[in-house]
């Protein structure tokens, strides 16, 4: 039971959304659900020094490491594997406050979509949301920043939910998803995913997101509200000045989305951040660091997590890391953390409803 008690990473409260943290408005429902199985939520909460009224309060925040244990240990305590899910199919653009509201009263799906991913820093530190097109399907998908967060698979759950009701309500009852990948193992009942997404997920994946027609993006929204979105631009504005990241967070967190990319590069990351390579590289260097070093810590998360998470090969993780044979990739993996892919796999021995 100590396991789900106090970690150096833990913190709570009303407070900014500082790295790794994240608003608890999207899972408030989690006491209801636990409800739902006659669990009281009392008395698991207090297994992390909370209670239900915690959950009473959207701008309350927490660490991504406590919210990934305890959607873990609601899995355990209920037995539903599929907990992340239920508190996910619940939640929808409002749960994210301001930025909720932002992206509703946006003029199309493409530009609502764009303030999500841009701005989803006021209330989620943990992860970051990407949009990418490819002819006529687009992607919207959800990575974390840590691979040793607990309970990956509920957090996934969770998270591809809640971009699941928004597209949803953005685009209007005739949208549909393609195809739904997750980044972690197959579970044993598949069904629970097949009727919320309306298809069979693909686990095993590189990454997670939710496959649609890239039509939908031009799509106009009808709750589109000229002056309701200048003032919701205003606020976001004004949390983000609040908030402040300097160029290593920002590269950091575009790394995540950049790293299995063919173009990883220090020219793409600094286009993309609206700034030329060289100012880049000063600004890293004044932060006693490289592109390189960053990316190569990008890399690691990514294989971390895909070994422990996932039954990717290390020969496919070193195909999607960009490496041009396996033996190059072992050599950077042991590296990094003084062991082989097959034998830190078989250290972490993930199993299913824990992420570990």
């Amino acid at each position: 039971m100590s396991k789900h008690l106090s970690h150096p990473r833990d913190r709570v409260g009303r407070t900014p959304v500082g790295d790794g943290m994240v608003r608890v408005g999207p899972i408030l429902v989690l006491p209801e659900v636990l409800q739902s199985f006659f669990v009281e939520p009392s008395e698991l909460l207090a297994e992390f020094g909370l209670t239900p009224d915690f959950f009473t309060d959207p701008e309350r925040t927490l660490s991504m490491s406590m919210a990934g244990r305890l959607l873990g240990r609601c899995a355990e305590r209920t037995g539903c594997e599929h907990f992340g899910l239920l508190v996910g199919e619940r939640a929808g653009a409002s749960s994210l406050g301001a930025l909720g509201y932002l992206m509703q009263s946006s003029r199309t799906v493409r530009s609502a979509l764009a303030a999500f991913a841009r701005h989803l820093d006021i209330q989620d530190r943990g992860g970051t949301v990407w949009v990418e097109s490819e002819g006529a399907v687009s992607t919207l998908g959800y990575t974390l920043f840590d691979s040793e967060i607990e309970s990956l698979d509920q957090i996934m759950s969770c998270a591809i939910a809640i971009g699941t009701n928004i597209l949803r309500s953005l685009c209007g009852p005739d949208w549909h998803a393609q195809a739904v990948h997750f980044a972690f193992a197959r579970p044993k009942n598949v069904e629970p995913y097949r009727l919320f997404f309306g298809v069979r997920p693909h686990f095993d994946a590189e990454r997670t997101g939710i496959v649609f027609a890239t039509q939908y993006l031009d799509k106009p929204i009808p709750s589109a509200d000229v002056l309701l979105h200048k003032l919701m631009e205003e606020r976001v504005r004004e949390i983000k000045l609040t908030h402040g990241e300097d160029a290593l967070a920002g590269v950091r967190r575009l790394l995540r989305t950049m790293v299995a990319a063919p173009n990883c590069s220090a020219a793409e990351a600094a286009n993309r951040m609206g700034m030329h390579v060289r100012t880049l590289n000063r600004k890293l260097a004044a932060a006693g660091t490289t592109f390189f070093s960053l990316r190569e810590e990008a890399r690691k998360a990514l294989a971390c997590q895909l070994l422990e998470s996932t039954r990717t090969t290390a020969n496919e993780i070193a195909t999607i890391l960009g490496y041009t044979d396996a033996a190059t990739f072992t050599r950077a993996f042991r590296r990094w953390t003084g062991s082989t892919p097959s034998h830190w796999r078989a250290s972490r021995r993930p199993g299913p409803g824990t992420g570990k």
